[in-house]
């Protein structure tokens, strides 16, 4: 039989009445109970002797005894969830449903309701009681910002429904928000959130607590977790502390967790946002005009005065300048030297070919990093364009990887002169591969032939006015007899071995004038 619990005030207000000589009758409904309940009242109170003045122990005693009283012997079904109580306490313990038990029981031949034994495994084993917790004390002010990020906004675009996230900043003592779209969740958007932040708080807190995010944790761990490192070299800049919140541990950021949920309806909810930008604005306006001003549930606050009064003072300075948001990398240089990074070629020394080494690219500078030490600076390009330092190309080949046909050209003229100028000859035209392997195939020759060999056939090239190089080969190929006579004495020819006389001829040879 159900039956309402009396308060402690109303079975005062029953005795005390029966006391001032009230009918039994016009008590109950005064107080709004039943009759029956109050003759029960004032016969436990007459039991106990108990008189004016009413004080609490007096009270008490009468509630321990009322309490005693209502309670009641337990059904069959109570009995035998008591029987199987060890059973019970394992399946639920190994984390198996309480409705599963319940059949489990039943293959046991155990038939019990299943509201009787969700009392008793709240009662008697605990289930789906939560553990009792200590609300944390506020930090100082200033000293701490949470941020969590979710998705809050709902963009129409050509009449589609695109959704975006919003990184959602909550200040652990004043809950002054700040909401902060994003178009995706990176480590560069991160960093823009928060110089946004430290711009709208006009400061920065000493602690940041995110969420396990990867645009700003690498690795979660609950004593040393890993940020990424672009996200460190900022939080070092800007002089704060990153104390991510553990996985799966929404307390540890309780002031912003339900918050998402809070920003979706009330922020962005009905309302008609075409472009980020305008999510952006409707944002601010919400955190400043709307939230910022509504009295806090907890603190009883507003939370933008709050946060003037008691946070504001206390903030580190804000940026002075833009933060120029790095990009990092592992990279392994291939075997033309080169690296690419956001599309640019990036050349380094020939020793570090095969090795892999870290990479930050800002807007004006790519630093070049083998353990913590720095290996090689070079300026930033933009995409399919390179970056090199003529000293790290090998030298026999810088010539013609930096198509310097006048390099070549100067080593000609190392070998002599005569050769150095047929070399200026024939490096004239304008296609310079064409150039370069003209004045690369002289120097073959010289190799081959000997520098007084080629010597010797360049300057008869050059009083020829001749600029072939081709034919300096053929030359060469085949050298004059003038070339190749050690001896001054002019060359006897020899009669002919067959010489006939021209009566031998049928026909008769005339012959010619001047013979």
């Amino acid at each position: 039989m159900a039956f309402r619990e009396v308060g402690m005030f109303e079975v005062k207000e029953v005795l005390r009445l029966h006391f001032g000589d009230v009918p039994k009758k016009a008590i109950a409904r005064t107080v709004g109970i039943d009759v029956k309940t109050v003759r029960r009242y004032i016969g436990i109170a007459t039991e106990l002797g108990i008189v004016l003045p009413l004080d609490d122990v007096k009270l008490g005693l009468l509630f321990s005894t009322l309490k005693a009283e209502s309670d009641r012997e337990h059904g069959e079904a109570w009995k035998a969830c008591d029987a199987e109580r060890e059973f019970i306490k394992k399946l639920l313990g190994d984390g198996v449903r309480l409705t599963k038990v319940r059949k489990l029981l039943e293959r046991k031949n155990v038939v019990v309701p299943y509201a009787t034994l969700h009392r008793f495994a709240a009662k008697e084993l605990a289930f789906g009681v939560a553990a009792p917790s200590v609300r944390l004390a506020d930090p100082a002010g200033g000293s701490e910002i949470q941020v969590d990020t979710g998705l809050v906004v709902t963009l129409t675009v050509d009449g589609q429904k695109v959704r975006k996230k919003a990184f959602i900043f909550t200040p652990t003592l004043s809950r002054y928000r700040f909401v902060y779209p994003i178009d995706r969740e990176t480590t560069a958007s991160a960093i823009e959130a928060c110089e946004a932040a430290w711009a709208f708080y006009q400061g920065i807190f000493e602690v940041l607590l995110p969420d396990n995010t990867k645009a700003i944790v690498a690795r979660a761990d609950d004593t040393s977790p890993g940020i990424t490192e672009a996200f460190l070299e900022y939080s070092q800049l800007r002089n704060f502390t990153v104390d991510p919140a553990r996985v799966r541990k929404p307390k540890d950021k309780a002031r912003v967790e339900k918050t998402v949920a809070f920003v979706r309806d009330d922020c962005f909810g009905g309302e008609q946002i075409v472009t980020l930008d305008g999510a952006r604005v409707r944002a601010l306006f919400w955190c400043e005009h709307e939230a910022g001003i509504a009295v806090h549930g907890t603190t009883q606050r507003r939370p933008k005065e709050h946060f003037l009064a008691a946070e504001l003072p206390h903030l580190r300075a804000p940026p002075q300048e833009p933060y120029d948001v790095p990009v990092w990398g592992s990279l392994t240089v291939d075997r033309t030297q080169h690296v690419a990074i956001e599309g640019g070629l990036y050349m380094l020394p020939i020793r570090y070919v095969g090795r892999k080494l870290r990479a930050r690219a800002d807007k004006s500078l790519v630093r070049f990093y083998e353990g913590g030490v720095v290996v090689k600076v070079l300026p930033r390009v933009g995409r399919g364009e390179r970056s090199f330092d003529e000293a790290d190309i090998p030298e026999h080949k810088r010539a013609y990887a930096l198509r310097d046909d006048g390099f070549l050209a100067d080593q000609a003229r190392q070998h002599s002169d005569v050769i150095g100028d047929f070399a200026e000859r024939i490096r004239v035209g304008p296609k310079t591969w064409t150039r370069m392997r003209r004045v690369s195939a002289l120097l073959g020759l010289v190799r081959r032939y000997g520098v007084s060999r080629v010597e010797a056939e360049c300057r008869r090239a050059i009083d020829a006015d001749m600029n072939d190089v081709d034919r300096l080969r053929r030359m060469l190929e085949r050298p004059t007899p003038a070339l190749v006579s050690d001896t001054k004495t002019a060359r006897v020819i020899p009669i002919a071995k067959y010489l006939r006389p021209a009566s031998d001829y049928a026909l008769k040879i005339e012959p010619h004038e001047g013979d």
